[in-house]
């Protein structure tokens, strides 16, 4: 028996939520967390509106509701996931702090943050936005957020709002996974009184 199957993970005491753009890494980073503590429940909101919208992909579901039907799903899932008092994980979409007014632009959404924060440390993973161009590109999962408005113009605008709905900021640059991780997770641990060292040993296990 491993040293990480014996060693209880520690209890928590409230939720972790990442946020940021379309290719920051979230996902990725998330599922590392969840095998640094088995008490975190990895709930990642794109699968939660897909299984809502009976497993439709989420190009579909915004062709047949458009923006602003995505955006009401998306408050209403958010909502449901956030309302667990502790120990979910959550991996939100890069959408996650927007809503549109009624001229279809971009806006902050103070509803979708409100639900995020009640019960949730919220953690942006800052990236260059060259860089989540290079790894999002064409992928036809994922739909064009605008007509009139280029992807690296959507990241420049929504960046003060990730930064504004966070408890904490990280500059990825080039940090590696397990870095990064590494830093969410020591934070994280810190911020609900539990010894960040936890959490490096939590990260050695994994390799």
């Amino acid at each position: 028996m491993s040293t990480s199957q014996r060693t209880p993970h520690p209890d928590l005491s409230r939720n972790l939520a990442l946020i940021g753009g379309r290719g920051c890494g979230k996902s990725s980073i998330a599922k590392r967390l969840a095998r640094c503590n088995r008490n975190f429940m990895l709930f990642s909101l794109d699968a939660l509106i897909r299984y809502e919208s009976a497993a439709a992909s989420i190009p579909e579901i915004v062709a047949d509701q458009g923006w602003v039907g995505f955006r009401d799903l998306e408050f209403e899932v958010l909502s449901k996931a956030a309302s667990f008092s502790s120990g979910v994980l959550l991996d939100c979409g890069g959408g996650i702090v927007v809503d549109l007014d009624s001229s279809g632009n971009e806006i902050f959404s103070e509803r979708k943050v409100s639900a995020l924060r009640k019960h949730s440390r919220v953690v942006y993973l800052a990236r260059d936005v060259d860089y989540l161009v290079s790894r999002v590109g064409s992928d036809p999962a994922r739909p064009t957020l605008s007509e009139q408005h280029d992807f690296e113009t959507i990241m420049a605008r929504r960046d003060p709002w990730y930064r504004k709905a966070a408890d904490l900021v990280i500059d990825c640059a080039n940090d590696g996974k397990n870095e990064i991780s590494r830093t969410v997770l020591r934070w994280f641990y810190e911020e609900v009184g539990i010894d960040p060292s936890e959490a490096d040993r939590a990260l050695r296990s994994l390799r």
